[in-house]
């Protein structure tokens, strides 16, 4: 869809610049009641970013309470993760760092909106900086592993933003954004930089930049978007957008870092979700969203372990053309064939 889509369809377009992550002043007074006849219903899901919207129980933002402890009220964090005044830094500049923040409230939320304010910066040149911060929705919280400083194989949504190209076949340009969500079959593959279980991703210049960077993922209905303002711009920039995806409630926000050989500064500045006020059918209602599993439709692990079984969508319409080829093929060969007899018949006569 074009970025202007966005603006007057699902409510992204100019960040306010008083209030980062949010939609900026719209039209004149008299234009909401003019798009509100013209669009009917679409105007309803709309996102104005309202404080009565801000769920503050899942979000992080300045001042932030308990600078200098160890904790801190609605969000635990470990490893390497440093609080101060300004930035929650879940790895510094060095080598061998893992780090991570985990909000301690389980979400239900069936639609809402995350926007994150960061900063990934360091002394590294080109190519010699990494690796990157991990956004987590997730079963499982505060468990450390290999990806981006935690666990592999979860259940849930990842966001990576990796900035260390590990496969030096790809032709991907880093640093670059991807999504993955996994029902705990699927492994993450660092030396191909997720590769095979990336959903969709975009290429993204947010290192380094001396102004803030910010990123937003909106999931409602079963599409996730995921947006980026990098440029200074105050507008929302398209980098994925997916249908078919299921998520559960119930499950947990974090963020998370990692560094390697090489290293980077991963500081997270504020994290705030939105809920999202959406009309659900009845059956989608009478749904124990608690207890589905995370999946994507027609998406594969590489073992063949199934994430979703719907046979809707593209797989029906590749089904359907497939089957279409082999008739048209049939009758073609079938045409040939019976043309051939007609000749061999006739010089019998």
């Amino acid at each position: 869809m074009a970025a202007e889509g966005w603006i007057w369809r699902w409510g992204w377009g100019r960040r306010c610049p008083g209030r980062p992550g949010l939609p900026g002043p719209g039209p004149g007074p008299t234009a909401p009641l003019l798009l509100l006849l013209l669009l009917g219903p679409v105007v309803a899901d709309i996102t104005d970013g309202n404080s009565e919207h801000l769920k503050r129980e899942h979000s992080l933002i300045k001042p932030y309470q308990g600078v200098g402890s160890s904790s801190m009220p609605l969000w635990d964090f470990q490893g390497s993760t440093i609080l101060t005044s300004q930035y929650v830094r879940l790895t510094p500049d060095e080598r061998s760092k893992e780090g991570s923040i985990w909000n301690h409230q389980p979400c239900f939320l069936k639609d809402w909106e995350m926007h994150v304010h960061f900063k990934v910066h360091g002394a590294g040149k080109k190519n010699l900086h990494g690796d990157g911060i991990a956004l987590w929705y997730t079963r499982d919280r505060l468990v450390p592993g290999p990806v981006f400083g935690s666990k592999d194989n979860f259940h849930g949504l990842a966001i990576f933003l990796d900035t260390y190209p590990n496969d030096e076949t790809t032709e991907r340009v880093f640093p670059y954004i991807s999504v993955m969500v996994n029902n705990g079959s699927l492994s993450y593959d660092h030396s191909k930089d997720g590769r095979w279980t990336e959903l969709a991703g975009c290429t993204a210049d947010f290192r380094n930049r001396d102004h803030d960077t910010f990123l937003a993922v909106r999931y409602s209905r079963g599409r996730l978007t995921v947006m980026t303002d990098l440029e200074d711009k105050n507008e929302w920039k398209n980098c994925i957008d997916i249908t078919g995806v299921r998520l559960p409630t119930g499950y947990y926000f974090g963020a998370s870092a990692g560094t390697g050989d090489l290293s980077d500064n991963h500081d997270i500045i504020s994290m705030k979700l939105f809920q999202l006020m959406v009309e659900h059918t009845p059956e989608e209602e009478n749904i124990d969203w608690t207890k589905i599993e995370p999946s994507v439709n027609f998406l594969k692990s590489p073992k063949g372990t199934c994430l979703s079984g719907p046979l809707t969508g593209w797989r029906v319409f590749l089904l359907l053309l497939c089957a279409l080829l082999g008739i048209i093929v049939c009758a073609v060969v079938g045409a040939v064939v019976f043309q051939k007899r007609q000749e061999r018949n006739k010089r019998f006569y």
